[in-house]
């Protein structure tokens, strides 16, 4: 076969990015071409009304499955593997919950499974952490994950609009779909986390593995407290060494203004890896958007064209650790009577919970308490918090969320 001969693509689903990545093709086929020596020709496509998969992988050398969802994309990506072709693939559920199962079947056939647009849009954290850190023992991967989340807390923050506001703005704007739930909940970034967690530690971690919490009960008080205290909210994925094992986990949290990943606005992702060789890289770009991912896709195809590169393989089974030290901001409707501060300050160091700072504000039926407390074990602050929400001095269950106390300054 010569140098020119085009290499054909099977492509499964054609929506946004699916689209998208047909266009980019067109337009970036003689790049490719210069690349690779193969121009990039689309040879089928499958949809839900049009296309036979049987047809498609029988006459393609490369498959990118864009179908998104666990089924029927996991047993199209298992077959066309098993059939000796290189997959390309943006589906995170998919990775995140039977990547265990596509990687083996990859290596089993000596080809690739690619998926670098499977996390965090068009940055190349991927390549960089099984490439360019492929041999660094890294200790930590976190950021923002999800361009949705950080717009609507963006928009929050700037506007002072509630949640199902900023919400509505997202959705208007073409930043979260008109079901939003895996990106508001967490579960979005959560199965990211555990691709990049995998990669990272080279240890089998799912979806099930990563506990996560989403955005939905953010208010514009907290927002507006964390001004007052210099903090920014944001929704971090955090995947880290920790005790012997390691520690996956979403959540909403406080960063400092000396934080990288404090200025990053609106449907921006950024992800930092720490190692003791490297110290730390901060990679920040668009996290979502149907040409971004589509661009990303082809960045993928290209590299299957420029060679082989390993499959990725799991080498230890590391411990979870679930129980781990944040600092928390805690926010209390209170009772506007004397003692009230004396005696949640006993409570919390009943606990051995130590405050760092706390503001007052209001009075009557508007009084609140805002603390933010030292770092301290998860599972202690969660006993004061039971202990705090026993007292009859609040008029509404506390709210906490953690706080970040690095600061990179």
């Amino acid at each position: 076969m010569s140098m020119a001969d085009p290499v054909r693509i099977g492509l499964l689903g054609r929506g946004t990015v699916g689209a998208a990545f047909e266009q980019l093709i067109a337009r970036r086929g003689e790049a490719v071409e210069a690349a690779t020596g193969r121009r990039p020709e689309i040879c089928g496509v499958l949809t839900r009304a049009d296309g036979e998969f049987a047809e498609i992988v029988e006459s393609s050398e490369l498959v990118v499955e864009l179908i998104g969802g666990t089924e029927p994309a996991r047993e199209f990506v298992l077959e066309a593997l098993r059939r000796g072709r290189p997959v390309v693939t943006a589906n995170k559920q998919l990775l995140a919950q039977h990547g265990e199962e596509l990687f083996e079947a990859a290596r089993q056939a000596g080809v690739q499974l690619r998926f670098e647009a499977a996390v965090a849009g068009v940055i190349p954290i991927v390549r960089v952490i099984q490439e360019s850190f492929g041999v660094t023992e890294i200790d930590k991967v976190f950021g923002i994950v999800n361009g949705t989340t950080n717009f609507i807390l963006s928009e929050m923050a700037a506007s002072g609009a509630p949640y199902g506001e900023a919400l509505a703005r997202a959705q208007e704007l073409g930043y979260a779909e008109a079901d939003p739930s895996d990106d508001v909940n967490g579960a979005d970034a959560a199965a990211k986390m555990a691709i990049l967690a995998r990669l990272a530690f080279h240890t089998p971690v799912t979806l099930g593995d990563v506990p996560y919490e989403g955005i939905e009960k953010i208010s514009p008080d907290d927002i507006a407290y964390a001004k007052e205290l210099g903090l920014s909210l944001k929704l971090l994925g955090v995947a880290e060494r920790r005790e012997g094992g390691i520690s996956v986990r979403v959540f909403p949290c406080f960063l400092y203004g000396g934080h990288p990943l404090a200025p990053v606005e609106g449907p921006f992702n950024a992800v930092m890896v720490e190692a003791p060789e490297i110290t730390e890289v901060t990679m920040s770009g668009p996290g979502a958007g149907g040409m971004e991912t589509a661009s990303a896709v082809l960045g993928d195809v290209v590299s299957v064209l420029s060679g082989d590169a390993p499959v990725h393989e799991a080498r230890q089974r590391l411990p979870l650790v679930s129980d781990v030290a944040s600092s928390f901001y805690l926010h209390l409707a209170v009772a506007d009577r004397p003692g009230v501060l004396a005696q949640i300050a006993q409570v919390l160091g009943d606990k051995e919970v130590s405050v760092k700072s706390v503001v007052q504000r209001g009075a009557g039926d508007d009084a609140r308490l805002v603390m933010v407390v030292h770092e301290c074990l998860e599972s202690r602050f969660a006993e004061a918090l039971k202990a705090i929400d026993a007292l009859d001095v609040l008029r509404a269950p506390a709210r906490a969320i953690r706080v970040i106390e690095e600061e990179f300054v």
